[in-house]
């Protein structure tokens, strides 16, 4: 609720600036705005299935219906916030004024210093371990303390972190249990990090053209102990109620059947 401060100003300036996936309305976009925004207003929260304007807008990766379209820039203007999920998973867009409680409403925004430091701490509270230019270091220098690993830049911590690298490092061993990672996992969240860290070049490759794919479309990197081990690509086969794995690339002694067989159970899923 504290962060809603900070994204007023980038509302703001997406809602001016040009782009097809979250910048100003066109003229037939404000036209549909408006109705929308009074259709929630007078029903409460709704998923762009909920209209029937089956007109289509073009996007970034290929086309989706116009009411979809608008209703994603009018939150990403901060006009509709997603109050939650339909039973069919769809998002439902409510008020902003019936999402949050009217404390976040009622502040103001920050300075921009302000607003850069919290990006910066935000960062480092999901990721732990990052690194920072020279505009980012000296926002919160007061609470990081530099860490050194061989073949990488400077990274940083917060200072509350240290203890951590005091605690003896055990060898990944066979036995050590793999656990499947989301692509946009924080531990892998900075591709460049990634490879710096553990030799371990990844892309979560669902915009990748497909000829282009290195690993799969949506390939999960494999984790045990202290060590990315490679990746595994499943498909979710719900008609006949089966997780498939499409590609599987692991190094040799460690198992992932149990990584599998948890992320299928999961989904509802057999394995």
């Amino acid at each position: 609720m504290s962060s809603w401060s900070h994204l007023l100003k980038a509302n703001a300036d997406r809602s001016r600036r040009s782009g097809a996936w979250s910048g100003r309305l066109t003229p037939r976009e404000r036209e549909i705005a408006k109705s929308v925004i009074a259709e929630v207003t007078a029903r409460g929260p709704l998923r762009s299935a909920d209209f029937a304007d089956e007109r289509r807008a073009r996007r970034v990766w290929g086309t989706m219906r116009l009411v979809k379209s608008v209703m994603q820039k009018l939150f990403f203007h901060g006009q509709l916030l997603i109050a939650g999920r339909s039973r069919d998973h769809h998002r439902l867009y409510d008020l902003p004024s019936r999402v949050l409680p009217r404390a976040s409403l009622q502040s103001k925004a920050p300075s921009q210093p302000d607003t850069a430091r919290w990006l910066v701490l935000t960062k480092l509270r999901q990721r732990r371990l990052v690194k920072l230019n020279r505009t980012e270091l000296p926002l919160v220098e007061d609470l990081v303390r530099p860490v050194n690993v061989a073949g990488c830049p400077v990274l940083y911590c917060f200072r509350e972190d240290l203890p951590w690298f005091d605690k003896p490092v055990r060898e990944v061993e066979p036995t050590i249990e793999s656990i499947l990672l989301a692509p946009l996992d924080p531990l892998i969240y900075d591709r460049r990090l990634t490879s710096d860290l553990w030799n371990f070049d990844y892309t979560w490759e669902a915009y990748t053209p497909p000829a282009k794919r290195r690993r799969g479309y949506y390939a999960l990197p494999v984790l045990a102990g202290t060590k990315l081990i490679g990746h595994v690509e499943p498909k979710a086969d719900r008609s006949n109620r089966k997780l498939q794995i499409v590609t599987c690339s692991v190094r040799r002694g460690h198992p992932v059947k149990p990584a599998i067989n948890s992320l299928a159970r999961w989904l509802g899923l057999t394995p």
